[in-house]
């Protein structure tokens, strides 16, 4: 019986876009999800066809156990972590020795089967390698890390994301005249970024653009504007939707005096906050306890 853990992640920029082979920025954060697999004879089926696709990619049958602190559906790639960890526990469990690369590949081919074709490597590769990590197209390069303090708040409405990156998909195909150029100004917003890694103030602006356009694309929720906003007027440098949208978590880039203050202005929109950084580990053996 072993037990692994991989972390969630927050999009700081480009999600949908993404999809679309525009570049994105994506950081790893210190909440993770814990997988403990035992190799078992009759082994109970996992409900979860992220699990099951996990066994059935490696051939093998086992019972699984599964602790998280991500909440599941609200944009913080918890199932890219329960596919990672899963994957890594199985690997070690059974002896089949691939490498980190292979199990990030099969992550994302998961994720790719189970989301019917529309994700994009980007949670996998973050909960898989943890830090900060640069995707366009099928290139993943990590940056070096930085020490973004950050307030991530959920609005407790709860979204698919296969449904809201179907809908981006049907909204570029009736409007390409006005969504392919939202899409590459959504790219030009990450490239942007990649020159002011080291200026939060610029940072938060650029994350505020992100978001309006996040809007247009039609992905915006108005819990979502509540707790954007509240989170902007009590001092973060900016702040946006991460992950699919629709519901889910915003996440906001915050001095670091004033991280308390942005938690509370966001749980008092009656949602839940937490304050978070960079987690520099991805996916990683646990002790055994």
């Amino acid at each position: 019986m072993v037990t692994w853990s991989a972390p969630g992640k927050v999009f700081l920029f480009g999600e949908h876009a993404v999809v679309y082979g525009k570049p994105a920025i994506a950081m790893a954060i210190k909440p993770r999800v814990f997988v403990t697999v035992r190799k078992s004879r009759a082994p109970h089926p996992a409900k979860s066809p992220y699990i099951d696709s996990c066994f059935d990619e490696m051939g093998v049958k086992g019972s699984v156990y599964i602790n998280s602190q991500l909440p599941s559906s609200s944009g913080l790639g918890s199932s890219a972590a329960v596919t990672v960890a899963t994957l890594a526990a199985i690997n070690d469990e059974f002896g089949i020795n691939n490498s980190r690369e292979q199990i990030a590949e099969m992550a994302f081919n998961i994720e790719k089967k189970v989301q019917k074709g529309r994700a994009s490597p980007t949670d996998t590769t973050v909960s898989t390698y943890g830090g900060l990590v640069f995707i366009i197209g099928a290139s993943r390069r990590r940056l070096p890390p930085e020490s973004f303090q950050m307030v991530v708040g959920n609005t407790m409405v709860s979204h698919s994301t296969s449904k809201m990156v179907e809908m981006v998909a049907d909204l570029k195909k009736k409007n390409p005249e006005i969504c392919d150029p939202v899409l590459d100004a959504i790219g030009g917003i990450t490239m942007s970024a990649m020159h002011h890694l080291v200026d939060p103030v610029q940072l938060g602006r650029l994350m505020n653009m992100n978001h309006s356009l996040l809007e247009v694309l039609g992905v915006g929720h108005p819990a979502l504007s509540r707790l954007v906003l509240s989170a902007r007027t009590a001092g973060a440098y900016g702040a946006k939707i991460t992950g699919a949208g629709g519901g889910g978590c915003m996440v906001a880039l915050c001095p670091k005096h004033l991280k308390s203050r942005i938690a509370s202005s966001i749980e008092a929109c009656e949602a839940r906050a937490f304050v978070t950084n960079i987690d520099t580990e991805g996916v990683r053996k646990e002790k055994d306890v």
